[in-house]
């Protein structure tokens, strides 16, 4: 599979070693050059400085028609942004956004871009340490109304 990954923080460095040990082709994309000394020494994929928001920079890296965009940055905002263009423009038929924020989570599905939510995910894991049950808030949010690109409108 052919993956694209914005944002080598921690979570995308270790998926993205992880998918790369798996066989899988990796692209992953970072603003600053340092996030990239996360990676393994033999990490086989494609590290490259740039913004996974832009047009222009995910095709040159070669991310049109990839099988999936996974948006792991810091900003939510940033991180829908690249899913649009990833669905809209990019012949990418899967993206998810991680979101920090529920209630935006759930209203970014609604738009047609899949999220996952880190805070409900870390109340729930909190809640079963505690013995708790889940909150039944969604982590996982799947795009609810599917994207359209503009040409097909």
């Amino acid at each position: 599979m052919k993956i694209v990954i914005v944002g080598c923080g921690r979570v995308g460095a270790v998926l993205a070693e992880t998918l790369d040990h798996d066989g899988h082709e990796v692209i992953i994309i970072d603003l600053v050059t340092r996030a990239f000394d996360r990676l393994p020494e033999g990490f086989k994929g494609q590290a490259i400085r740039g913004d996974g928001t832009d047009e222009g920079t995910l095709r040159r890296v070669g991310a049109t028609g990839a099988d999936v965009l996974l948006a792991l940055t810091e900003g939510d905002n940033r991180n829908v942004m690249a899913a649009q263009v990833a669905l809209e423009s990019l012949d990418i038929k899967k993206a998810m956004a991680k979101v920090n924020d529920p209630v935006r989570a759930a209203a970014y599905a609604e738009l047609g871009v899949a999220t996952l939510c880190r805070t409900t995910l870390m109340v729930d894991a909190l809640q079963g340490f505690l013995g708790l049950a889940p909150t039944g808030l969604p982590s996982v949010i799947p795009a609810v109304a599917p994207h359209h690109s503009p040409r097909e409108a």
